[in-house]
């Protein structure tokens, strides 16, 4: 793997916590192999070159210590916003294990976006962070169809291996659910898909799910949809071209009935879907206590 110089690893969130009530996001990779067809992270604003190939962060986990000692704030830190955290090489490298090791000797909470199940390797370490602090894992699923899931999200487990992993979460007693986003216009915009991944969400013992009934589009990131567009959904990127022109959020033509389809569901299964909801949720009282760093 090639490793990239970095000044910084955490980031204190400049929205405040309305977003999952994370205060410090972290990535401690750059770049995602998973092939996703609608990734938002192609985009020119990130500046990250050959995109779909993982690079690791030089002495990640060194600078990753150093900042942590230095907040007063011991607050909640989101992984895996702009690269999955849990990619193929974390199998060799353990970055994310290592970084959740000194998460919970310095006391802080975790924010988990994946689409991987190789999370389970790590319950261990969940379940102690969870208990002096707060944990949410997030599995962005986007279908309740395997086989589609494979062509829109080529290179991760298919839809049932992440249900599966969040049933295994949940029965260990971890606050885990779904970000069913983004949703994809004339191709997962349907009320059948919708109340199959609701249900399919809460026999899996998912607590939330959240949505925003669109995707966005922009510049190389549009292109690259539009590629598989062609290749795989023929005929369509015209109707997107129709409908969205340049736009960069594409909601749903459908997304005021869709969106009350999926409000009606998650009321019939009891599962939270409002982001304050969702927060309120899985935030306990956190004791202050004086921080037991073990120095070398």
């Amino acid at each position: 793997m090639e490793f990239i110089k970095v000044k910084t690893i955490l980031n204190k969130v400049k929205y405040g916590s309305s977003w999952y009530g994370i205060d410090y996001n972290m990535n401690l990779y750059r770049g995602c192999c998973h092939g996703c067809i609608y990734c938002d992270s192609r985009s020119q604003c990130y500046h990250i070159a050959h995109f779909d190939k993982v690079k690791g962060k030089e002495n990640a986990l060194q600078i990753l210590e150093k900042e942590l000692m230095s907040k007063r704030s011991k607050g909640i830190i989101g992984i895996g916003s702009m690269s999955d955290t849990y990619n193929p090489l974390e199998m060799v490298y353990k970055q994310t294990r290592s970084a959740l090791k000194l998460i919970h000797q310095y006391g802080f909470g975790v924010s988990i976006d994946t689409k991987s199940d190789l999370i389970l390797r790590d319950i261990d370490l969940l379940k102690k962070i969870n208990a002096q602090n707060n944990v949410i894992i997030k599995f962005t699923i986007t279908t309740p169809s395997d086989k589609l899931s494979k062509i829109i999200e080529p290179n991760v487990c298919e839809t049932s291996k992440r249900l599966h992993a969040i049933k295994i979460l949940s029965d260990n007693g971890l606050f885990v659910g779904i970000m069913m986003n983004p949703v994809l216009p004339f191709i997962t915009d349907n009320e059948d898909d919708v109340r199959e991944l609701v249900k399919l969400a809460s026999q899996a013992g998912a607590k939330f799910i959240h949505t925003y009934m669109g995707m966005t589009l922009r510049d190389v990131q549009r292109d690259y949809y539009f590629e598989r567009l062609d290749e795989y959904f023929i005929g369509l990127k015209q109707e997107y071209i129709r409908f969205y022109k340049d736009m960069y959020n594409c909601v749903s033509i459908k997304h005021e009935r869709l969106y009350q389809v999926f409000i009606n569901e998650c009321k019939k299964y009891d599962i939270l879907y409002d982001m304050k909801d969702i927060i309120k949720a899985y935030k306990k009282e956190i004791k202050h206590y004086e921080q037991l760093a073990l120095f070398k």
